[in-house]
């Protein structure tokens, strides 16, 4: 894929991968492994940063069961979500592709009922499916074309976005308010069905998607007290981070009780960069924007009958890989779909991956978010049942089965987008009517701070990728045109 003025970045990559210590070196799992599919549990977090993590360094932040699990699987040390906010990196867990490919350009946009989603292709395959938390894919009314039910989960208790404390949910559309701590509220909802299903025949998969550490920021006491001498905001969301910590505990701990772990993949990841209250570890940027600090995110893969030694990885992956992988793994059938941004990492968790062979990429359109203001949990953005019918999110929910109108050209790509091959980024960024177009140029294995433009220096990389970015946007068009249905 690449051309001889970038095979050298190609050999440096390489020389990196190969210096680090022989953490790719693990052989397939044997042959005594398990022979049922394996159960599949997909762990995310909201805005929760790179930094925000006790196993990358955070100065203060206790997360020793994330560290754990970290720990004993294969953890990434470059792994991106598709995109710098919640719902379009959620469009791309469940379907492998590009969010702005169906529409969800930026948070509270909904899904494409016609997207195919993993939920309804594990569902095909044999799987109990079961989504709890934050949805934010749109409308969760039992009437909606977009809820989970509707992608495939046969149980659901979720919420339209954000929650802390005493959160309202919808139970396959009808609405119930618990009492306790948002993510151990979540997990007491997950464990109650995974508890369930663990006797049945039929492999488990599970979405447990929690709303913590987004604002506004309300932790319980007991773990607020962890962090008594940090300033009041920042107790409040590193005691978020330790809350969702110990229902993950709680997680792995269920899973060995019930004989359940070493043939689960339990797949953890955040769902966009952080917060300026988090860490960056000196990422530039956060949410909302397509440098590093917006897209780099903390995850791993604990599974031991598939990984049984402890592992960690610099190839670059991403959401979108998924929703190919998981399919890959449990051997399922080709869904169907005809472009998938994501690809599958099956030959990096056999060891066999030492460089992606795929570029990335990624655009945000400038197109907002449904909402404007931040304030008011329940009466400006999380409508209550009562209010249902008269809303934005129902509104813009029972419009997202047409395919939009609005015109979007094929050589027009407004906003800022990113392309990542090898270790080089290339940022373009756009007014809406396309002109006036700029690029800049990192070398992230140098530079990975993103401070160095090195665009000038090095204008045939330029021109080399620009080819594969500018393809790629092309493609992601002709998608939200209607072109994969």
């Amino acid at each position: 894929m690449f051309s001889p003025r970038l095979r050298f970045a190609v050999l440096g990559l390489l020389l990196t991968t190969t210096s680090l210590p022989a953490v790719e070196d693990q052989a397939k799992p044997s042959a005594e492994s398990p022979r049922k599919r394996p159960n599949v549990i997909l762990v995310m977090t909201d805005d929760q940063g790179w930094g925000d993590i006790g196993y990358n360094g955070h100065p203060h932040l206790k997360t020793p069961n994330l560290d754990a699990a970290a720990a004993a699987g294969l953890r990434f040390d470059h792994f991106y979500a598709a995109a710098p906010s919640c719902s379009p990196t959620r469009a791309s867990v469940l379907t492998g592709r590009h969010p702005n490919r169906m529409g969800v350009f930026s948070w509270g946009r909904p899904i494409r009922p016609q997207e195919i989603t993993l939920a309804e292709v594990l569902r095909r395959e044999g799987y109990v499916t079961g989504h709890f938390g934050k949805w934010h894919l749109g409308s969760i009314r039992a009437d909606s074309p977009v809820n989970p039910g509707a992608n495939g989960f046969d149980r659901w208790v979720s919420a339209t976005n954000f929650y802390d404390i005493n959160p309202e949910m919808s139970d396959e559309g009808k609405e119930v308010k618990f009492q306790g701590e948002g993510s151990t509220v979540t997990m007491d909802l997950a464990l109650d069905w995974i508890r369930e299903r663990a006797a049945g025949e039929a492999p488990i998969f599970a979405v447990i998607w929690f709303a913590a550490p987004h604002f506004p920021h309300h932790a319980i006491a007991e773990d607020i007290a962890l962090y008594k001498y940090r300033p009041k905001r920042e107790r409040e969301f590193l005691g978020e981070i330790t809350a969702v910590d110990r229902a993950f505990g709680r997680l792995r701990t269920e899973l060995d009780t019930l004989g359940l772990r070493d043939n689960t993949i339990l797949w953890f990841n955040s769902d966009n960069g952080g917060l300026p209250v988090g860490e960056s570890a000196d990422n530039r940027g956060g949410k909302h924007v397509l440098y590093e600090g917006g897209l780099r995110v903390p995850a791993f893969i604990e599974w031991p009958a598939g990984i049984p030694s402890p592992r960690v990885t610099p190839v670059r992956a991403c959401t979108t890989d998924i929703f190919p992988t998981i399919l890959d793994l449990v051997g399922a059938a080709d869904p169907g779909v005809k472009v998938l941004d994501g690809i599958s990492l099956v030959p990096l968790l056999h060891g066999e991956m030492r460089i992606r062979p795929t570029a990335l990429g990624f655009w945000n359109a400038g197109i907002p978010g449904h909402f404007t203001n931040p304030a008011g949990v329940v009466t400006k953005i999380l409508p209550t049942i009562e209010n249902w019918s008269d809303n934005k999110v129902e509104r813009v929910t029972r419009r997202v089965e047409k395919i939009p109108k609005q015109k979007f050209p094929a050589d027009v790509y407004s906003g800022h987008s990113a392309w990542i091959s090898g270790d080089w980024k290339l940022h373009r960024l756009s007014a809406t009517d396309g002109e006036n177009v700029r690029w800049m140029l990192f070398n992230l294995a140098n530079d990975p701070q993103e401070k160095s433009d090195l665009a000038k220096q090095y204008p045939e990389i330029v021109d080399d990728l620009k080819i594969g970015m500018e393809s790629w946007l092309a493609s992601v068009v002709a998608s939200l045109k209607g072109a994969d249905y």
